[in-house]
């Protein structure tokens, strides 16, 4: 099974998560979450995610799908 690299970054001072599962050439689209971007690779395949306000989540839940193309 190959192995899955995955990338967390977060800013405190701006407080802003950022998830990558694959580093390729890409761009942020929106979701249902005004909070939440999706990174997708020219095909639509999900690349990251990131989320503003992540602190402002304190004991709330944060649920978003990240559709897959068919």
């Amino acid at each position: 099974m190959a192995e899955k690299h995955v990338t967390i970054w977060y800013d405190p001072e701006g407080d802003y998560l950022e998830v990558i599962f694959d580093r390729k050439e890409g761009y942020f689209r929106e979701t249902d979450d005004d909070r939440v971007m999706e990174k997708v690779d020219l095909q639509g395949n999900i690349l990251g995610f990131s989320i503003l306000g992540v602190g402002s989540m304190k004991g709330r839940p944060l649920e978003v799908t990240l559709p897959q193309p068919a």
